[in-house]
Formats: C-alpha cells, structure tokens, sequence
C-alpha cells in the first residue's frame, strides 16, 4: 500500500518545484507523484452527464437600447454563450493550466462562481449555469481535508493515516489558493504537476474546496468540450457589498 514519506511531503515537494529543479525532478519528489496518484484512486468522484455546474467571467458587452431614432444607447448586458468558455488556442497560468493549455474552471454553486472571481466593488460579471455532456470522473482533493495545514505540529512522524490526510490536505489549501496577478509564475507549478499527473492518467478533472468563503466546490475540467453554457442562464451580477475578516499568523 502506498504511504507518503513525510508528514510534510507536500511542502517538500512544493519548495524543490519552486526553488530547485522543475523539469527534471529527483527521486524522492517522483515518488511523491506516484504516491500521489496511488492514494487518489479512494477520492475518485464520478460527475454524471447533465450535472449543473457554474462560471463567472469578469466580462460583459454593451447592449443597445434604441430608446430613440436620432441616437442609440448602451447598456451593461451578459456576454454571448461563447465567450463563457476558455480560447482552445491560448491560457493564462492558473493552478490547474500552464501558460497556453486552457482549463475549464467551473464552480458546484452560482455564488462560489462569482466569489472566485475576487471582483472588486464595481465589477460587472456574466455568470452562467454550465451543463457536463459526459460522465466526469475527477480527483476530489478535498475528501478528507482538515482545513489548515497540519504538518508544523510533528516532532517525529505520525501514523501512515495521518500523514495522508495531512498531504491531502496541503494539496486541497494550494489548489484553493486564489490566483494572484502579482504571483510568480513558479508559485503555480506546484499544482500544475499534480493536475497534469491526473490528466496523464485517465482523470477527467480535479474537485476542490473555495477559499473565498462559500460552502461550493470549484472543479477544474481538463476538456473544454466537456461542458456547455445554458445561453438562458447568463446573467450580469454586480457584488452588494465586500467584508474581509483576517485572523494573526505571527
């Protein structure tokens, strides 16, 4: 049965990706992958055909309102169904999409969609209902997650249980790690390993929790086929109101 070496495997992993060697990588860190993969399989979901699932964009068009015939006003309006899906030719860096390979982020629920955009108080937003065409089977990285990373608190190793879970959990928290336009490109290798390891072995796509404060799931579809907009459904949405709460880490 396959263990992970360390409590804290995860943060080893990530600091030699980051700060080391990326492309040709050690042992340890190759043996991490394939334990990674081999401990995936007892967190395997299968996302049905015509299950509903969510996407915001940080976009609208402008729609005319011809209120008179001497001249044509414009007014905010959802975007067409087409643009609520990644371009197949071109990709921002995101957790789970090196720069150049698109990945359909979705969301379980409308306002862990919206959320997950981080707008600010004037953004204007199209967010539409997405339907999967096709039977999903996803790595749900948040089966078992504690939350908060765990691995600080050991001394000496625990229990080959605990050390899963604390793993599982270090890979959930970076998976929900909001992208930040100021991050360094390295910052996302990381996750992009790990998602292209499912990719590379059958996986449809990966589950994980939000961190901006909803109870929804976000899922990362590695087939931008395997989903399409509800035209319907896209509406604009505007935030009503921004709170931050912030918690001591010193």
């Amino acid at each position: 049965m396959a263990e992970f070496a360390s409590v804290g495997s995860y943060v080893r992993f990530e600091h030699v990706i980051k700060k080391v060697t990326r492309f040709v990588r050690p042992s340890d860190v190759e043996e991490f992958l394939q334990t990674v993969l081999a401990t995936a399989t007892s967190r395997e979901e299968v996302l049905k055909r015509g299950t509903k699932l969510w996407r915001a964009q940080t976009v609208h068009r402008d729609k005319p309102i011809h209120t008179d015939p001497s001249f044509t006003v414009l007014v905010p309006g959802p975007v067409l169904a087409d643009r609520m899906k990644p371009f197949a030719d071109r990709a921002k860096e995101g957790r789970a999409s090196p720069m150049g390979i698109p990945v359909l982020y979705l969301a379980t629920e409308r306002d862990t969609a919206l959320s997950e955009m981080r707008p600010g108080r004037a953004s204007i937003m199209t967010v539409g209902e997405f339907t999967l065409l096709k039977d999903c089977r996803v790595v749900d990285c948040s089966v078992g997650s504690l939350g908060a990373s765990i691995w600080a608190r050991y001394s000496t190793e625990p229990p080959p249980a605990v050390r899963e879970q604390s793993v599982w959990t270090d890979i959930d928290l970076a998976f929900a790690l909001p992208v930040n336009p100021a991050d360094d490109v390295a910052d996302y290798s990381p996750t992009q390993i790990i998602a292209e390891l499912f990719k590379q072995n059958g996986y449809d796509g990966i589950k994980y929790r939000s961190s901006m404060g909803s109870k929804g799931h976000n899922v990362a579809l590695f087939d931008l086929a395997a989903a399409d907009p509800d035209p319907a459904s896209l509406k604009l949405f505007q935030p009503e109101r921004i709170e931050f709460t912030f918690k001591d880490v010193t």
